[in-house]
This record gives C-alpha cells, structure tokens and sequence, in this order.
C-alpha cells in the first residue's frame, strides 16, 4: 500500500541514471521516461530546502563497454562518457553541492546499482545518512539494484512509485521488480 512521508534528518535522496539516453527518444529509451522528472524535482526542491543530501548516479561508459551489444552485451551503446546521450535529462533540476556518482566507468565493468564500484556508500555514512528515497530509470534494472544495495547496506528505503518507469524487455517485469523490491524490505512512496 503506498504511503506519504515527509524527509527529515538522515534521509537522502537517490535519483538513479535520468539520463537522456533513458528518456523515450534515447538510444536505450524508457517507454514514458521523461514523466519522472517533474516527480523528481517535487522530491528535490523539497530535500534541497531541508538541507538534506541529493545524490545523482549515473551511466558513464566507455565506448567499448562489456554491456554494449559489439563487445557482446545485451544492450546498444549508451550512455557513452562525455556524449549527449550520457547527460542528465535537460529538465531535471540539479541543485547546488548536488553530489554525482558515475558507475560502470570502466570496459569490462558491469554495474546497475549506484554503490556499485562508487564511494556512495562512504559518502552517506559520512552525512549520518541512515534512510534513502530513490527514483529513477529504469524499475526493473538501474532502481531495483540501487534498492537492494542500499538494504544490503542497512539503510531504510523508500521506492517513490510515481518516479520510477521500467524497460519492461518481458512484460511486467517493472512490476515483478517493484514487488521485489517490497518483499526484500522497501516502502513504496505515494508522490505528495
């Protein structure tokens, strides 16, 4: 059942990889991508004027990466260091000190979840960070892997429902992945 809450001390807020290469006309679009943002910039007015951290993780390979169909990946080139592709949604509202973790930076680097080869796990332990709010592209991949990292960690987590879309390669599988997510110990979060 979705619930509202507000942020408060110990919170952050995770947006995972709203990456023009995500957004619907990208190289690996999400079918109705750029709806998360508006959501997102809700999230993140509201936890910038708390003073509290804002997190931004990102794709950020190499032209030769291992997850690129030539190198014999599943997925086309995305998100390539440094190209269009690989910038952050125009729309999305990046806020001064917003901190940046880039992942699967290296050829044979695979990583999905944002702690995944970064130092965000440090870097919210350092900020007392204790629970975090994350939504982003995609459900059924970049998010359920962030997700289930940041519970490895001990962290609360709530997943923000109306800030999340899925590639959906099968059908349903954004929504296998959001009950997943639920059964391994996340909140799922009504935008308000």
């Amino acid at each position: 059942m979705p619930c509202t809450v507000d942020p408060g001390p110990g919170d952050a807020l995770i947006v995972v990889d709203v990456q023009q290469d995500f957004l619907p006309d990208g190289a690996l679009g999400v079918a109705d991508g750029d709806a998360v943002v508006p959501v997102l910039n809700e999230w993140i007015q509201r936890f910038e004027a708390a003073g509290l951290p804002v997190v931004f993780s990102r794709d950020w390979h190499p032209a030769n990466h291992c997850s690129f169909e030539a190198q014999g990946g599943i997925w086309p080139p995305h998100c390539v260091a440094g190209s269009q592709g690989a910038e952050f949604a125009d729309a999305l509202r990046l806020p001064e000190g917003a901190l940046i973790v880039s992942k699967a930076t290296g050829a044979g680097e695979e990583a999905y979840s944002a702690f995944d080869g970064t130092n965000l796990s440090g870097m919210l332990a350092r900020q007392g960070v204790k629970r975090v709010f994350v939504g982003g592209l995609a459900t059924d991949y970049c998010v359920k892997a962030t997700v289930e990292d940041a519970l490895g960690e001990g962290l609360g987590v709530l997943v923000i429902a109306d800030a999340i879309r899925s590639v959906d390669v099968k059908a349903g599988d954004g929504d296998r992945a959001l009950e997943s997510m639920r059964a391994g110990g996340a909140g799922v979060l009504a935008n308000g």
